[in-house]
């Protein structure tokens, strides 16, 4: 019988909307994504679902994709789970 897998995390969905607007502001659809992350695109998009959990290596490795680094990458998850009123400016 087969399982069905646990719905995303939170989290997870919020990761993986911050990339997809990211990559989307980079102009980069998932397959040019993939090819310069070295990533396929049915990894990315299952990231960008929240339906994977990326080890810190593939995080490191997406961010610096889209100019930025780790931590760099977890402010604009941060940021974009805020209420819009307590954003910075």
């Amino acid at each position: 019988m087969k399982s069905t897998p646990p719905p995303p995390s939170k989290i997870a969905k919020q990761l993986g909307a911050c990339i997809r607007a990211l990559r989307l502001d980079t102009g980069l659809s998932q397959v040019e994504f993939g090819e310069k992350c070295g990533f396929y695109q049915t990894y990315l998009s299952r990231v960008e679902r929240g339906q994977a959990n990326p080890t810190i290596n593939a995080l490191e490795v997406i961010a610096n994709g889209l100019g930025l680094t780790v931590f760099e990458l977890f402010d604009r998850v941060r940021e974009q789970a805020m209420p819009k009123k307590q954003r910075r400016r």
